[in-house]
């Protein structure tokens, strides 16, 4: 199991501080951990959150890995600016992209690890012929562009595919889940085949980081 605290849901005015807690609580419970940093652009999603620059000056204050899941229109144009400030995973939108196996390699020729994600509305087989080019793929189980929505257990079925495709390919290919990861959820996901949880007030809820990540990992 891995876990990837969303900083969606951190304390803004404080970040740094922020990330050296995950950090610190992650070591404490004995789990490895990914920092989920949720890119939204306005246009693809209605939200509007961060950019390279602020990507870039987090980068230096934790040795955790960057899990950059980019919801933007321009991916193609963009995704390098994202891998210089720090990704060390970046993830584009099947949706949102015109050619995505063409963006997937190069996200990888340019040294970070490809991930593909779709929205619960979009069809499983979408992503299914793009396995053989990425080392992740990231399930929404809630609309995209806003945390704190509840989880659509109806995308739990997705997860059980996309399981047996990655595991059929022979790749090692990372099945995340990102939307409404909590205690009473996280275990669906997990026994449909999940190894990475993307989880955001469940994991700074009341600002007890490490309590909420050991409950985290007990219940999943």
């Amino acid at each position: 199991m891995i876990l990837a605290p969303s900083i969606l849901s951190a304390d803004f005015a404080k970040m740094t501080e922020e990330l050296a807690v995950v950090e610190a609580a992650a070591n404490q419970v004995g789990t490895d951990a990914w920092v989920h940093v949720d890119v939204m652009d306005g246009h693809f999603v209605p939200n509007l959150t961060f950019g390279p620059p602020l990507i870039k000056k987090w980068r230096p204050h934790t040795t955790l890995p960057f899990d950059v899941h980019l919801m933007i229109a321009n991916a193609e144009e963009s995704y390098g600016d994202y891998i210089e400030a720090g990704a060390d995973w970046l993830t584009v939108h099947v949706e949102a992209v015109k050619d995505a196996p063409g963006i997937l390699k190069k996200i990888r020729e340019k040294g970070a690890k490809p991930g593909i994600s779709l929205k619960p509305k979009t069809p499983v087989e979408d992503v299914l012929p793009l396995l053989p080019l990425v080392d992740l793929v990231l399930v929404m189980t809630v609309e995209p562009g806003f945390g704190g929505q509840g989880f659509m257990a109806d995308q739990v079925e997705k997860v059980a595919i996309l399981r047996q495709a990655i595991d059929e390919s022979g790749r090692e290919i990372r099945l995340s889940v990102d939307g409404g990861i909590a205690p009473g959820t996280i275990g669906q996901v997990k026994q449909a085949g999940a190894d990475v949880f993307v989880a955001g007030s469940a994991v700074f809820k009341d600002g007890k980081v490490q309590e909420n990540m050991e409950t985290l990992l007990k219940n999943g």
